[in-house]
Protein backbone atom coordinates (compact mmCIF):
# COMPACT_ATOMS: atom_id res chain seq x y z
CA UNK A 1 0.00 0.00 0.00
CA UNK A 2 1.27 3.46 -0.83
CA UNK A 3 0.53 6.66 1.15
CA UNK A 4 0.83 10.03 -0.14
CA UNK A 5 4.13 11.68 0.60
CA UNK A 6 5.21 15.10 1.07
CA UNK A 7 8.91 16.23 0.87
CA UNK A 8 10.41 18.31 3.16
CA UNK A 9 12.60 21.07 2.18
CA UNK A 10 16.43 20.69 1.91
CA UNK A 11 17.90 21.71 5.80
CA UNK A 12 19.22 25.18 4.32
CA UNK A 13 15.10 26.05 3.89
CA UNK A 14 14.25 24.70 7.24
CA UNK A 15 13.27 27.85 9.39
CA UNK A 16 12.29 25.73 11.98
CA UNK A 17 14.73 24.79 15.22
CA UNK A 18 15.19 21.29 16.76
CA UNK A 19 15.40 20.41 20.08
CA UNK A 20 15.32 17.48 22.11
CA UNK A 21 12.35 19.47 23.87
CA UNK A 22 10.41 19.64 20.65
CA UNK A 23 11.09 15.74 19.76
CA UNK A 24 10.02 14.88 23.22
CA UNK A 25 13.53 12.73 23.40
CA UNK A 26 15.86 11.71 26.37
CA UNK A 27 18.69 10.15 25.57
CA UNK A 28 20.89 8.48 28.34
CA UNK A 29 24.44 6.99 26.94
CA UNK A 30 27.51 7.77 28.40
CA UNK A 31 30.99 6.24 27.66
CA UNK A 32 32.53 5.72 30.88
CA UNK A 33 32.88 1.94 30.58
CA UNK A 34 35.67 -0.84 31.33
CA UNK A 35 35.11 -1.59 27.57
CA UNK A 36 36.35 -4.49 25.93
CA UNK A 37 37.65 -6.75 28.46
CA UNK A 38 42.01 -8.24 26.88
CA UNK A 39 40.54 -12.08 27.07
CA UNK A 40 37.57 -10.70 24.87
CA UNK A 41 39.81 -9.15 22.93
CA UNK A 42 42.42 -11.51 22.16
CA UNK A 43 38.96 -14.24 21.49
CA UNK A 44 38.02 -11.97 18.63
CA UNK A 45 41.68 -11.47 17.34
CA UNK A 46 41.76 -15.24 17.16
CA UNK A 47 38.24 -15.35 15.70
CA UNK A 48 39.35 -12.80 13.04
CA UNK A 49 42.53 -14.78 11.97
CA UNK A 50 40.13 -18.25 12.14
CA UNK A 51 37.89 -16.52 9.78
CA UNK A 52 40.75 -14.69 7.47
CA UNK A 53 42.73 -18.22 7.08
CA UNK A 54 39.26 -19.64 6.28
CA UNK A 55 38.53 -16.90 3.15
CA UNK A 56 41.96 -17.62 1.96
CA UNK A 57 41.42 -21.28 1.47
CA UNK A 58 38.28 -20.60 -0.62
CA UNK A 59 39.90 -17.75 -2.97
CA UNK A 60 39.42 -19.17 -6.71
CA UNK A 61 42.58 -19.28 -9.15
CA UNK A 62 41.28 -15.95 -10.68
CA UNK A 63 41.62 -14.13 -7.13
CA UNK A 64 37.33 -13.90 -6.94
CA UNK A 65 35.67 -15.48 -4.00
CA UNK A 66 32.20 -16.68 -4.55
CA UNK A 67 29.82 -15.98 -7.51
CA UNK A 68 31.94 -14.22 -10.31
CA UNK A 69 29.27 -12.29 -11.75
CA UNK A 70 29.41 -9.85 -8.67
CA UNK A 71 32.60 -8.45 -7.83
CA UNK A 72 31.51 -6.73 -4.60
CA UNK A 73 31.99 -11.07 -3.12
CA UNK A 74 35.40 -10.57 -4.22
CA UNK A 75 35.70 -6.78 -2.33
CA UNK A 76 33.89 -7.16 0.51
CA UNK A 77 36.71 -10.13 1.82
CA UNK A 78 39.50 -8.18 0.63
CA UNK A 79 38.32 -5.18 2.53
CA UNK A 80 38.16 -7.37 5.66
CA UNK A 81 41.08 -9.18 4.83
CA UNK A 82 42.64 -5.47 4.35
CA UNK A 83 41.44 -4.48 7.57
CA UNK A 84 42.43 -7.47 9.43
CA UNK A 85 46.02 -6.60 8.67
CA UNK A 86 46.49 -9.73 6.25
CA UNK A 87 50.00 -10.48 5.21
CA UNK A 88 49.33 -13.04 2.74
CA UNK A 89 49.69 -10.39 -0.55
CA UNK A 90 49.48 -12.80 -3.23
CA UNK A 91 45.93 -13.30 -2.10
CA UNK A 92 45.23 -9.61 -2.04
CA UNK A 93 46.92 -8.95 -5.43
CA UNK A 94 44.71 -11.73 -7.14
CA UNK A 95 41.93 -10.71 -5.87
CA UNK A 96 42.76 -6.99 -6.36
CA UNK A 97 43.32 -7.86 -10.49
CA UNK A 98 40.00 -9.77 -10.32
CA UNK A 99 38.34 -6.45 -9.15
CA UNK A 100 39.77 -4.32 -11.78
CA UNK A 101 39.30 -6.88 -14.29
CA UNK A 102 35.03 -5.71 -13.78
CA UNK A 103 36.10 -1.79 -14.15
CA UNK A 104 33.64 -0.33 -16.88
CA UNK A 105 34.25 2.36 -19.12
CA UNK A 106 32.06 5.13 -17.28
CA UNK A 107 34.04 3.58 -14.17
CA UNK A 108 31.41 1.35 -12.67
CA UNK A 109 32.23 -2.00 -11.12
CA UNK A 110 30.53 -4.67 -12.37
CA UNK A 111 28.77 -7.16 -14.75
CA UNK A 112 26.15 -7.83 -16.15
CA UNK A 113 24.85 -11.02 -14.98
CA UNK A 114 23.02 -13.64 -17.02
CA UNK A 115 20.47 -15.18 -15.02
CA UNK A 116 17.85 -12.31 -15.26
CA UNK A 117 18.01 -11.25 -11.60
CA UNK A 118 16.12 -8.44 -10.54
CA UNK A 119 18.11 -5.22 -9.82
CA UNK A 120 20.26 -6.96 -13.13
CA UNK A 121 24.23 -6.66 -12.28
CA UNK A 122 23.61 -4.42 -8.98
CA UNK A 123 25.86 -1.54 -10.49
CA UNK A 124 25.80 0.76 -7.43
CA UNK A 125 26.15 -2.27 -4.41
CA UNK A 126 29.23 -3.61 -6.72
CA UNK A 127 30.94 -0.51 -7.48
CA UNK A 128 30.53 0.96 -4.02
CA UNK A 129 31.80 -1.82 -2.37
CA UNK A 130 34.61 -2.48 -5.10
CA UNK A 131 35.48 1.54 -4.33
CA UNK A 132 36.02 0.93 -0.33
CA UNK A 133 38.02 -2.41 -1.13
CA UNK A 134 40.50 -0.89 -3.43
CA UNK A 135 40.65 2.28 -0.82
CA UNK A 136 41.26 0.12 1.90
CA UNK A 137 44.66 -1.08 0.24
CA UNK A 138 46.63 2.14 0.58
CA UNK A 139 47.89 2.02 -3.47
CA UNK A 140 48.65 4.99 -5.20
CA UNK A 141 48.74 3.24 -8.31
CA UNK A 142 44.68 2.81 -7.70
CA UNK A 143 43.66 6.20 -7.44
CA UNK A 144 42.76 6.57 -11.59
CA UNK A 145 40.58 3.99 -11.14
CA UNK A 146 39.20 4.75 -7.87
CA UNK A 147 38.54 8.55 -9.11
CA UNK A 148 36.84 7.17 -12.12
CA UNK A 149 34.57 5.16 -10.03
CA UNK A 150 33.52 8.30 -7.86
CA UNK A 151 32.48 10.08 -11.26
CA UNK A 152 30.08 7.61 -11.71
CA UNK A 153 28.72 7.39 -8.38
CA UNK A 154 28.57 11.02 -8.09
CA UNK A 155 26.68 11.26 -11.35
CA UNK A 156 23.91 8.35 -10.07
CA UNK A 157 22.61 10.80 -7.07
CA UNK A 158 19.17 11.48 -7.84
CA UNK A 159 18.60 14.90 -7.99
CA UNK A 160 15.83 15.87 -10.73
CA UNK A 161 13.00 17.18 -9.45
CA UNK A 162 11.85 17.19 -5.68
CA UNK A 163 10.41 14.13 -5.47
CA UNK A 164 10.13 11.23 -2.24
CA UNK A 165 13.22 9.77 -3.30
CA UNK A 166 15.49 12.71 -4.09
CA UNK A 167 19.25 12.65 -2.93
CA UNK A 168 19.77 8.74 -2.49
CA UNK A 169 20.97 5.95 -4.80
CA UNK A 170 19.18 3.48 -6.72
CA UNK A 171 19.87 -0.05 -7.97
CA UNK A 172 20.52 0.96 -11.51
CA UNK A 173 20.71 4.57 -12.66
CA UNK A 174 20.26 3.21 -16.31
CA UNK A 175 16.41 2.10 -15.23
CA UNK A 176 15.83 6.04 -15.82
CA UNK A 177 13.13 5.87 -12.71
CA UNK A 178 13.12 7.69 -10.14
CA UNK A 179 14.00 4.96 -7.66
CA UNK A 180 15.91 5.00 -4.31
CA UNK A 181 16.32 2.90 -1.01
CA UNK A 182 18.49 3.36 2.36
CA UNK A 183 20.51 0.24 1.65
CA UNK A 184 21.69 1.38 -1.97
CA UNK A 185 22.28 5.01 -0.39
CA UNK A 186 24.19 3.96 2.56
CA UNK A 187 26.54 1.96 0.08
CA UNK A 188 27.07 5.00 -1.91
CA UNK A 189 27.43 8.02 1.38
CA UNK A 190 29.91 5.37 2.69
CA UNK A 191 32.27 5.09 -0.47
CA UNK A 192 31.77 8.57 -1.20
CA UNK A 193 33.16 9.56 2.02
CA UNK A 194 35.81 6.91 2.50
CA UNK A 195 37.44 7.35 -0.56
CA UNK A 196 37.26 11.11 -0.44
CA UNK A 197 40.85 11.33 0.47
CA UNK A 198 41.44 10.20 -2.91
CA UNK A 199 40.59 13.24 -4.75
CA UNK A 200 44.11 14.40 -3.51
CA UNK A 201 45.89 12.33 -6.34
CA UNK A 202 43.46 13.60 -9.12
CA UNK A 203 45.87 15.35 -11.39
CA UNK A 204 46.23 19.17 -11.66
CA UNK A 205 43.29 20.77 -13.43
CA UNK A 206 40.98 18.30 -13.15
CA UNK A 207 37.92 19.55 -11.40
CA UNK A 208 37.11 17.03 -7.85
CA UNK A 209 34.26 15.20 -7.77
CA UNK A 210 31.64 14.52 -4.82
CA UNK A 211 27.92 14.42 -4.32
CA UNK A 212 25.65 16.36 -2.86
CA UNK A 213 25.40 16.08 0.76
CA UNK A 214 22.55 18.39 1.04
CA UNK A 215 20.41 16.37 -0.86
CA UNK A 216 21.66 13.15 0.92
CA UNK A 217 20.21 14.74 4.21
CA UNK A 218 17.10 15.46 2.89
CA UNK A 219 16.62 11.53 2.01
CA UNK A 220 18.04 10.49 5.60
CA UNK A 221 15.20 12.81 6.67
CA UNK A 222 12.99 11.46 4.40
CA UNK A 223 13.72 8.07 5.45
CA UNK A 224 13.05 8.79 9.30
CA UNK A 225 10.38 8.25 11.95
CA UNK A 226 10.57 11.47 12.97
CA UNK A 227 8.14 14.21 12.49
CA UNK A 228 10.37 17.50 13.67
CA UNK A 229 11.84 16.95 10.06
CA UNK A 230 9.65 14.50 8.11
CA UNK A 231 6.09 15.35 6.94
CA UNK A 232 5.67 12.35 5.11
CA UNK A 233 1.89 10.69 5.81
CA UNK A 234 3.05 7.90 7.33
CA UNK A 235 5.30 8.48 9.91
CA UNK A 236 5.25 7.23 13.09
CA UNK A 237 5.39 9.32 16.24
CA UNK A 238 4.50 6.13 19.03
CA UNK A 239 7.07 5.80 21.44
CA UNK A 240 8.42 2.14 19.91
CA UNK A 241 8.71 4.00 16.36
CA UNK A 242 10.38 7.49 16.95
CA UNK A 243 13.72 7.80 15.55
CA UNK A 244 14.08 4.76 13.12
CA UNK A 245 14.64 4.78 9.51
CA UNK A 246 12.51 2.59 6.89
CA UNK A 247 13.70 1.26 3.60
CA UNK A 248 12.46 4.03 1.14
CA UNK A 249 10.17 6.94 1.93
CA UNK A 250 7.32 4.52 -0.03
CA UNK A 251 7.85 1.59 2.24
CA UNK A 252 9.12 -0.24 5.06
CA UNK A 253 10.18 -3.83 5.64
CA UNK A 254 8.85 -4.22 9.22
CA UNK A 255 5.00 -4.37 8.97
CA UNK A 256 3.00 -1.30 9.80
CA UNK A 257 0.05 -0.07 12.66
CA UNK A 258 -2.88 2.17 11.76
CA UNK A 259 -3.49 5.51 13.71
CA UNK A 260 -6.64 6.24 14.97
CA UNK A 261 -7.74 8.09 12.19
CA UNK A 262 -6.85 4.86 10.05
CA UNK A 263 -3.76 6.40 8.73
CA UNK A 264 -1.46 3.55 7.49
CA UNK A 265 1.88 3.89 9.90
CA UNK A 266 5.33 3.03 8.66
CA UNK A 267 7.09 0.65 11.64
CA UNK A 268 11.17 1.07 11.99
CA UNK A 269 13.63 -1.28 10.69
CA UNK A 270 16.71 -2.10 12.66
CA UNK A 271 19.01 -2.31 9.73
CA UNK A 272 18.18 0.43 8.21
CA UNK A 273 18.36 2.61 11.47
CA UNK A 274 21.83 1.41 11.94
CA UNK A 275 22.06 2.32 8.39
CA UNK A 276 20.53 6.00 9.28
CA UNK A 277 23.02 6.67 11.77
CA UNK A 278 26.35 5.64 9.69
CA UNK A 279 24.98 8.00 6.18
CA UNK A 280 24.03 10.92 9.18
CA UNK A 281 27.76 10.88 10.29
CA UNK A 282 29.03 10.66 6.64
CA UNK A 283 27.36 13.73 5.70
CA UNK A 284 28.53 15.31 9.16
CA UNK A 285 25.60 15.84 11.17
CA UNK A 286 26.41 16.70 14.57
CA UNK A 287 26.62 13.92 16.94
CA UNK A 288 24.35 15.98 19.13
CA UNK A 289 22.17 16.78 16.42
CA UNK A 290 18.12 16.06 17.58
CA UNK A 291 18.26 13.68 14.41
CA UNK A 292 21.07 11.24 15.61
CA UNK A 293 19.98 11.26 18.68
CA UNK A 294 16.63 10.37 17.91
CA UNK A 295 18.40 7.21 16.34
CA UNK A 296 20.77 6.39 19.11
CA UNK A 297 17.70 6.44 21.63
CA UNK A 298 15.50 4.23 19.16
CA UNK A 299 18.63 2.09 19.09
CA UNK A 300 19.27 1.60 22.52
CA UNK A 301 15.15 0.49 23.21
CA UNK A 302 15.34 -1.89 20.35
CA UNK A 303 18.72 -3.20 20.55
CA UNK A 304 18.59 -7.02 19.51
CA UNK A 305 21.21 -9.47 17.90
CA UNK A 306 19.10 -12.39 17.44
CA UNK A 307 16.39 -11.15 15.16
CA UNK A 308 16.74 -8.71 11.76
CA UNK A 309 13.14 -7.39 11.80
CA UNK A 310 10.48 -6.34 14.07
CA UNK A 311 7.82 -7.26 11.19
CA UNK A 312 5.33 -9.15 13.64
CA UNK A 313 4.00 -11.36 11.10
CA UNK A 314 7.52 -13.05 11.12
CA UNK A 315 8.25 -13.38 15.10
CA UNK A 316 9.04 -16.40 16.38
CA UNK A 317 9.65 -17.73 12.68
CA UNK A 318 12.75 -18.50 10.94
CA UNK A 319 11.76 -15.66 8.20
CA UNK A 320 13.03 -13.22 11.43
CA UNK A 321 17.06 -14.23 10.96
CA UNK A 322 16.50 -13.08 7.02
CA UNK A 323 19.50 -10.23 6.46
CA UNK A 324 20.89 -11.04 10.10
CA UNK A 325 24.34 -10.60 9.62
CA UNK A 326 23.89 -7.84 7.01
CA UNK A 327 22.37 -6.29 10.40
CA UNK A 328 25.58 -7.34 12.38
CA UNK A 329 28.17 -5.34 9.68
CA UNK A 330 25.81 -2.03 9.66
CA UNK A 331 25.55 -2.26 13.32
CA UNK A 332 28.90 -2.43 13.83
CA UNK A 333 30.18 0.28 11.05
CA UNK A 334 27.37 2.82 12.33
CA UNK A 335 28.05 2.41 16.16
CA UNK A 336 31.40 2.43 15.64
CA UNK A 337 31.34 5.90 13.57
CA UNK A 338 29.33 7.65 15.80
CA UNK A 339 31.46 7.06 19.10
CA UNK A 340 28.96 5.86 21.43
CA UNK A 341 29.81 2.53 23.72
CA UNK A 342 27.67 2.63 26.13
CA UNK A 343 23.46 2.04 25.56
CA UNK A 344 21.26 2.74 28.63
CA UNK A 345 17.73 1.56 27.66
CA UNK A 346 14.81 3.06 29.25
CA UNK A 347 13.96 -0.04 31.13
CA UNK A 348 16.73 -2.42 30.98
CA UNK A 349 20.44 -2.47 32.98
CA UNK A 350 23.27 -0.01 30.42
CA UNK A 351 25.54 -2.25 28.29
CA UNK A 352 28.64 -1.85 26.04
CA UNK A 353 27.17 -2.63 22.28
CA UNK A 354 30.87 -3.68 21.92
CA UNK A 355 30.85 -6.68 23.97
CA UNK A 356 27.42 -7.75 23.19
CA UNK A 357 28.04 -8.10 19.95
CA UNK A 358 31.40 -9.61 19.64
CA UNK A 359 30.08 -12.20 22.06
CA UNK A 360 27.15 -12.80 19.73
CA UNK A 361 29.82 -13.16 16.96
CA UNK A 362 31.91 -15.44 18.70
CA UNK A 363 29.10 -17.67 19.27
CA UNK A 364 27.84 -17.93 15.77
CA UNK A 365 31.20 -18.97 14.19
CA UNK A 366 31.78 -22.66 12.53
CA UNK A 367 35.68 -24.36 12.91
CA UNK A 368 36.41 -25.94 10.39
CA UNK A 369 38.56 -29.38 11.13
CA UNK A 370 41.92 -27.44 9.56
CA UNK A 371 40.82 -25.20 12.58
CA UNK A 372 39.66 -22.47 9.96
CA UNK A 373 36.82 -20.53 11.11
CA UNK A 374 33.20 -19.25 9.39
CA UNK A 375 29.84 -18.09 9.27
CA UNK A 376 26.75 -18.51 7.75
CA UNK A 377 23.07 -18.01 7.99
CA UNK A 378 20.41 -20.76 8.04
CA UNK A 379 18.12 -18.47 6.47
CA UNK A 380 19.55 -17.94 3.18
CA UNK A 381 17.67 -14.96 1.77
CA UNK A 382 19.62 -11.95 0.91
CA UNK A 383 22.89 -13.92 0.09
CA UNK A 384 23.45 -15.17 3.33
CA UNK A 385 23.34 -19.26 2.79
CA UNK A 386 26.66 -17.98 1.07
CA UNK A 387 29.30 -18.22 3.49
CA UNK A 388 31.62 -15.95 2.02
CA UNK A 389 29.46 -12.98 2.22
CA UNK A 390 28.60 -13.80 6.06
CA UNK A 391 31.98 -14.51 7.26
CA UNK A 392 33.45 -11.32 5.26
CA UNK A 393 30.34 -9.59 6.84
CA UNK A 394 31.02 -10.99 10.17
CA UNK A 395 34.66 -10.11 10.28
CA UNK A 396 34.18 -6.61 9.48
CA UNK A 397 31.80 -6.31 12.03
CA UNK A 398 34.44 -7.91 14.87
CA UNK A 399 36.93 -5.59 13.50
CA UNK A 400 35.13 -2.34 13.56
CA UNK A 401 33.46 -3.21 17.17
CA UNK A 402 36.78 -4.15 18.32
CA UNK A 403 38.23 -0.57 20.08
CA UNK A 404 41.12 1.39 18.25
CA UNK A 405 44.15 0.05 19.67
Amino acid sequence: MHTKLRLICPLSLLTVSLTLAETNITLKTTSITPGVSESLTREASNAIQRGMDWLLTKQQPDGHWSNPEFPALTALPLWALARGGCTDTQAIDKATQCILSYVQEDGSIWRKVTDGRKGGGLPNYNTAICMVALRMLHRPELAPVILKARDYMAKNQHLTGHDSYYGGFGYDPATKRPYTDLSNSYLAFEAMKLTEDVEDLRPDGEPKTDMDWEAARVFLQNCQNLPAVNSNAWVNDSPEELGGFVYHPEQTRAGTTSAENGAVRFRSMPGMTYAGLLSYIYAEVDRNDPRVKATLNWIQNNWSTDTATRDPEKAGTPEEREGLFYLYNVMSKGMNACGVDVLTPDEKPRFNWRVALIEKLLSLQKTEPDGTGYWVNDVGRYFESDPTLVTAYSLLALEYALPEQ
